[in-house]
């Protein structure tokens, strides 16, 4: 078969189809158009899921005639210029485009409009494309002083083959709904604003530079709370910074759709951040939830590669190790810093359930309205019953000396806590005073009732204890290393070639997590030793894991996570248990060292430890506010 060489108009809708998958992928190139001109206002509009119609209008430079005419040809761009010695670097890539394929992929396979006025001009010129046939500039109408309106009409009538691998109109919008919030995210100086079908979708105002105005930005994006439950993030090492703000362990998501990763204000999806997430949240999270995050590299432009795919949402950087240890390092740091914080989430859910409709009980209901007992006159609502209620007089938790034992579960504890009374003596701290309060009752043997200067806080003591512990034991297993125990037969591990490789280069880390290994041929692993926490283990199974790690990761998380999970294990049967009863000192010394201990707000799944009510909330609750 002869070789042919294709028309124009085909290798135009070839190139198409890699830059324009979906109406998303045209709003994404038409926003960063309008980002790389410098506009601080873009207003965005989509009919039909986008196929009918797209409209981005922005305030940016603007362009003339001549330029108008050279944007909707392919590889014509003004975001790269040459070098002093005339050649063209791709690697030092400052902008968001740069590839000149956008507006000529967009005008083969729909009709495209383009309306300008550049900056200083007097009149605006626009342009049509149509099916790839170009027209000629000529004079336009234009609103603003200077800035660009691009119109898409009929997206994809070129191809209709394309057309039958759309989706549905609403996951179309729901697409490009996404993809606007992540082109805001990343430029929270810019106002940006969406309407669907002539629905307003989203108005976000420009806020200032900075980390308070990106946070503003990003609660308007996620929620508010979000801007409530984010740590922020700020580290650098080696000239690559990263910033952002990153969600408290109890505030996780059943899926990985609340992480997004921004490279030099570009929104990207990298494979990397996932990784260095799980890993950085390993210790605090269930394999099934996710947390929230929002993280910011900066970075000089030499030292990533944005060159990757035709539509610029991967990159590689040149150095991935160092990015993937900043992230971790960073969250960690963080996730440190926020000591026993807990999410708010779980306060506003159990003052939900207090409010009326918002439990299962099912006896006195307060009526929403303001009434009070006149409302109770006229029928508003009615008791369960007349007469003093039973119990009214009754003590409503007891505080007794629980049985023998709990000095062991309790075996590290601060004795001098241990020993504080309840009661502030003169010169003693009131324990309101203390984070988690003063230790007040036991509710069911099972949770502690703590006051705050300015609330309450009730705690589960099992999964309190169970943190405890466990963060006793990793300081133990840290500092002492892990104890290891020898196979009596040696177990040898069929791998490929790369990955037996990739497994033996990492020895040294292995070895000191109790697992001792060493080449043994070509494609195979010879297994020495195990940790002796994991006790029987599958060896073969537990290297194969190791392997899939180091391939998708760059870190051998499945043997740190096995040992964390017997960790977690042991300290969940060695920790207090639900239906134990506690004394006053031994729930204030709970308390003083919840406070002293990192990570303590939540348990070793990701659940909250306790739940803070403030007075003012509980005041709301009866009607005092």
């Amino acid at each position: 078969m002869p070789i042919r060489r294709l028309p124009p108009e085909t290798v135009n809708r070839i190139a198409a189809g890699e830059v324009v998958e979906r109406p998303a992928s045209a709003v994404k190139e038409l926003v960063e158009n309008a980002l790389d001109a410098g506009a601080l206002k873009i207003a965005i509009e989509a009919d039909g899921g986008g196929l009918s119609r797209i409209l981005i209008a922005d305030d940016g430079a603007g362009m003339g005639p001549d330029d108008l005419s050279l944007a909707v040809e392919r590889h014509a761009t003004s975001k790269l210029n040459p070098g002093p010695d005339g050649t063209w670097d791709l690697l030092n890539i400052a902008t968001m485009g740069f590839r000149g394929e956008a507006l000529p992929s967009i005008g083969s396979v729909a009709r495209l409009t383009i309306s300008s006025r550049a900056r200083g001009a007097a009149d605006a010129h626009a342009i049509l494309v149509e099916g790839g046939a170009t027209g000629a500039p000529g004079p336009s109408a234009f609103a603003g002083p200077h800035g660009a309106r691009v119109e898409v009409r009929d997206l994809f009538y070129a191809t209709p083959a394309r057309l039958k691998f759309m989706k549905s109109e609403r996951a179309e919008q729901m697409a490009i709904t996404e993809e606007v919030k992540r082109q805001a995210m990343a430029r929270e100086a810019t106002a940006f604003s969406l309407d669907l079908d002539g629905r307003r979708v989203l108005r976000l105002p420009a806020e200032p530079p900075g980390p308070e105005g990106r946070l503003a930005r990003l609660a308007a994006v996620l929620g508010r709370e979000f801007q409530e439950n984010a740590l922020e993030i700020d580290q650098e090492r080696e000239g690559v910074r990263l910033s952002g703000f990153a969600g408290l362990p109890t505030y996780n998501r059943g899926n990985a759709a609340h992480q997004y990763l921004f490279v030099n204000g570009r929104p990207v999806r990298d494979r990397l951040l996932q990784g260095a997430l799980r890993a950085a949240y390993a210790d605090y999270l269930a394999r099934d939830r996710h947390p929230a995050a929002a993280l910011y590299l900066e970075l000089e432009p030499t030292l990533v590669d944005v060159n990757v795919h035709p539509a610029k949402a991967e990159v590689r950087f040149r150095d991935p190790a160092l990015v993937r240890g900043l992230i971790i390092g960073a969250l960690r740091h963080a996730l440190a810093g926020a000591g026993h914080r807990s999410s708010t989430t779980a306060s506003n859910s159990a003052l939900a359930g207090f409010r009326p409709g918002g439990g299962g009980y099912g006896g006195y209901r307060p009526s929403p309205s303001a009434g009070g007992f006149s409302a109770w006159q006229q029928g508003g609502w009615q008791p369960a019953q007349t007469g003093n209620l039973p119990g009214l007089n009754d003590v409503s938790a007891r505080v007794e000396p629980g049985p023998g034992g709990f000095a062991e579960a309790m075996a590290g504890f601060d004795m001098d806590l241990m020993e504080r009374p309840s009661t502030p003596q003169p010169g003693m701290v009131d324990p309101v005073d203390f984070p988690l309060g003063a230790a007040r009752a036991q509710v069911h043997e099972t949770y502690i009732v703590a006051q705050t200067r300015d609330g309450m806080v009730i705690v589960d003591q099992h999964a309190a204890h169970e943190r405890l512990v466990y963060e006793r034991m990793k300081k133990e297993m840290a500092a002492g290393g892990v104890a290891r125990q020898t196979l009596l037969l040696p177990e040898v591990v069929d791998l490929d070639p790369s990955e037996a490789e990739r497994v033996c280069a990492r020895a040294d880390e292995l070895a000191a997590l109790g697992l001792v290994i060493e080449p043994f041929g070509p494609g195979a692993v010879l297994v020495r030793e195990t940790p002796a926490l994991l006790g029987e283990c599958n060896a073969g199974g537990l290297i194969r894991d190791i392997a899939d790690d180091l391939a998708e990761n760059g870190q051998a998380l499945a043997l740190k996570e096995r040992l964390e999970e017997v960790c977690s294990t042991m300290a969940c049967h060695g920790s207090v248990r639900a239906g134990r009863r506690l004394t006053g000192a031994e729930m204030n010394a709970l308390l003083r060292e919840m406070e002293a201990t990192p990570h303590s707000g939540q348990c070793n799944h990701g659940r909250p430890t306790y739940v803070e009510l403030r007075l003012a909330d509980i005041e709301r609750l009866f009607g005092r506010r």
